[in-house]
């Protein structure tokens, strides 16, 4: 078979504006007999409407699915194309320029294999079938990331084959990259002007000199795909014996080196854990990342000082640059946790493509990976526990909700830049606070530029508020933390002054009146501190166009209900607070329509003594009998999770009503009695109480289950306080 020559490429940087481009996560990863289908698993599938969605933030290209275990999942020669003719024809109408992905990490569907000598002809045939079907598309990627895959799937035993050795790996990505350079020429057959563009992961590894053998192969290792497709591994190749030797004769070898197959672009994926640090001092790590049989810890080099300087994209894509001299695009870029990190990820990348462009090197595009996220990858899918991690749209709900990053992405497309607050500061990734060994620097808190714009949070005295102030500080969000002196949220005129003086960029309102019992004896100062200053402060932030957050309570329901509730059903309070809180979240979304009224119930957290799993968990260590109701039904919160829930929602920009609360509902002694044994306390000291309950106010969301389930959150809660429960002061301090 003769494969097309590429054309020599130019060394010269394209003079086009970087573009943005978008792509969605698809792969299809076989684990022993089962597929996991990350399209079918973040409703993609089933959307159409989703590419609308794309083409309206301005994306004109995106990587995008053909993949060859959906069209011919059964036998090579029966496919079926209409979920893709439909797809691929709508972007087609939307004028955005498909990158076709014909295996992403997959094996290729049953009847072939990583392993199986017929994969490269069989994946050519199907190429060539795509190619005919739609001769308007001129980029292709055949197969994603090669070599990443041939690890996770030859080396690591992750995925189909679950090899564990290099020959394995060896003799997949020979297959792979094969496979790569016959389906391009099947493709050109078709389209003769048909481009590679070719992806791989080039993070590099670090380690001190006693690991200089490991990390030296390691960083040989990361560039085989591409040296194999450009014809680089010939018999003077450092790795070239280690081909042979894995099975792969010299006749084969010189397929590549007689007729290379150059990629057009090289497509680097970038994450923050694609850069490693090798550590023989295993003790200085937590036990989680010590692996059975290897004598040292391989770790995110990030969270590491000795590597500090060292990593970064725009390092990766000089080294990149400097070897190929090929035209490059950053072909993923993705960050899970928190929506100002995202942001902060986003921004570095677009910012290292710019630094490499005025160097001289010809990057053409940043791509905002997954961009309706992705589930599971925290395991390299290899558990199924539905870890969902948002990209630009978070799929978590009734509708595909845009988050912050599809506003950055909308503005980089349009405008070739983006600004938000959350910029102020650096993402956790270069914070002296990320590191997990031992390290000789002091270790200090997350550094904010003085002139960073701020955020208002008030009720500086209460539980939510100080746990707001300490997940901002954690997150690097500069803010100010407001007493009633600072601010009285009732009074016009403080609130006007207070504004003018801070100038903050939002305003989360997390004061107010708490004492239920007392609400009926103190009724007027719970309205005015409930319903009366929430609307004060959104009346003033609307005025000067500030986002506005203030918070409610499931008391604004009765609990006849018979289920949880969702936002939409309609309020029926039967106590004076949650009348209040019923009063203030009219008065509030009437003054200001773009606020955010977050509905929760419930807390518990690390913070504070004051709520009922650590007073339950405190008595029942001390001995004491504890009592709880049988009677009402509620969702347990988990403070450190509505914090982190609120700030996303908050960066988002989302308004109206939003309930938040951890996944499950139970009763007060369900409770306890979960508390209890899950810190391995004897629950037999607890007791039922009746009467006097309020039914079912548990809530659930219609709008996105976005925090995790109860039982994570008291495994996290348990885990970080076992010291917190007994009275004594030097217990608490430690």
């Amino acid at each position: 078979m003769i494969l097309k020559k590429p054309e020599k490429q130019s060394l010269q940087p394209t003079t086009k504006q970087l573009e943005l481009w978008g792509g969605i996560e698809c792969t299809v990863v076989r684990i022993q007999d089962s597929y996991r289908n990350q399209i079918a698993e973040t409703g993609h599938a089933d959307r159409i409407d989703d590419l609308d969605a794309i083409a309206a933030l301005g994306i004109r290209t995106l990587r995008y699915p053909v993949l060859w275990e959906t069209v011919a999942p059964d036998h090579p020669d029966t496919s079926d194309w209409h979920w893709h003719d439909a797809r691929l024809g709508r972007l087609r109408e939307l004028g955005v320029v498909p990158i076709a992905g014909l295996v992403h990490h997959g094996s290729g569907p049953r009847y072939t294999s990583l392993l199986d000598p017929a994969f490269p002809d069989l994946l050519a045939r199907y190429a060539g079938r795509v190619a005919q079907r739609y001769p308007w598309i001129k980029r292709f990627t055949p197969v994603n990331e090669p070599l990443t895959t041939a690890r996770f799937s030859g080396l690591y035993g992750h995925w189909y084959p679950h090899g564990r050795d290099t020959h394995t790996m060896l003799r997949a990505l020979y297959t792979e990259c094969r496979a790569v350079a016959l389906s391009m020429c099947a493709i050109r057959r078709s389209i003769p002007d048909a481009q590679l563009v070719q992806t791989e992961d080039m993070g590099k590894v670090f380690s001190l000199p006693d690991l200089k053998f490991q990390t030296d192969y390691e960083n040989e290792r990361r560039w085989l795909c591409f040296d194999l497709l450009c014809g680089r591994i010939d018999a003077s190749h450092s790795w070239y014996r280690a081909f042979i030797d894995a099975g792969i004769d010299a006749r084969q070898m010189d397929f590549f080196v007689e007729q290379p197959c150059v990629p057009d672009i090289i497509g680097i994926n970038h994450y923050v854990t694609s850069e490693r640090f090798l550590d023989h001092r295993k003790r200085d790590y937590p036990a989680a990342f010590h692996c059975e049989g290897v004598p040292y810890v391989d770790i995110h080099a990030t969270r590491v000082h000795y590597a500090d300087g060292l990593t970064g994209p725009a390092q990766r894509l000089r080294e990149v640059w400097e070897r190929y001299r090929l035209p490059i695009a950053v072909t993923e870029t993705h960050l899970g946790g928190a929506r100002d990190d995202q942001l902060r990820w986003l921004h570095d990348m677009w910012q290292a493509a710019h630094t490499l462009r005025g160097e001289g090197a010809d990057i053409r595009a940043v791509t905002a990976w997954s961009i309706f996220g992705c589930i599971d990858w925290n395991s390299l899918l290899t558990q199924n526990k539905g870890f969902y991690e948002s990209g630009l749209f978070d799929v978590r709900g009734g509708s595909v909700r845009p988050t912050a990053l599809a506003g950055a992405a909308a503005s980089l497309a349009k405008t070739g830049s983006f600004d938000h607050p959350v910029l102020d500061a650096p993402g956790w990734w270069h914070r002296p606070d990320r590191f997990f060994a031992h390290s000789p620097q002091r270790i200090v808190a997350p550094e904010i530029i003085k002139s960073a714009r701020k955020l208002a949070i008030t009720g500086a005295r209460g539980t939510l508020g100080r746990a707001l102030s300490r997940i901002c500080t954690q997150r690097a969000l500069a803010h100010e933390l407001l007493t009633r002196d600072d601010m009285d949220i009732a009074d016009e005129a403080s609130v006007e002054a207070a504004l003018k003086l801070h100038r903050p960029w939002a305003v989360i309102n997390a004061a107010g009146y708490v004492r239920v019992p007392d609400a009926a004896r103190e009724s007027e100062r719970c309205f005015r501190e409930n319903a009366a200053g929430a609307e004060v402060l959104a009346r003033a932030c609307a005025r000067l166009g500030i986002p506005y957050v203030t918070f409610s309570s499931d008391l604004v329901f009765d609990g006849s209900l018979g289920r949880a509730y969702v936002e939409s059903d309609l309020v029926s309070p039967l106590c004076v607070y949650g009348s209040s809180k019923a009063e203030a979240e009219r008065r509030v979304l009437q003054a200001f329509p773009d606020a955010l009224v977050v509905r929760t119930s419930a807390f518990f957290g690390p913070w504070d003594r004051y709520n009922f799993v650590h007073g339950v968990l405190r008595d029942l260590s001390a001995g004491r009998r504890v009592a709880a109701s049988d009677d009402s039904q509620v969702s347990p919160t988990y403070v450190p999770d509505l914090a982190h829930a609120t700030m996303d929602l908050l960066i988002d920009r989302v308004n109206g009503i939003w309930h938040l609360a951890n996944q499950g509902a139970m009763s007060w002694f369900e409770l306890a009695e979960r508390a209890a044994r899950q810190a391995g306390l004897d629950a037999s000291m607890l007791s039922k109480t009746h009467g006097g309950g309020r039914g079912m106010t548990a809530l659930s969301s219609e709008r996105g289950l976005i925090l995790p389930s109860f039982a994570s959150a008291l495994e996290r809660y348990v885990r970080e306080n076992l010291v917190a429960w007994n009275d004594k002061p030097e217990r608490e301090a430690a």
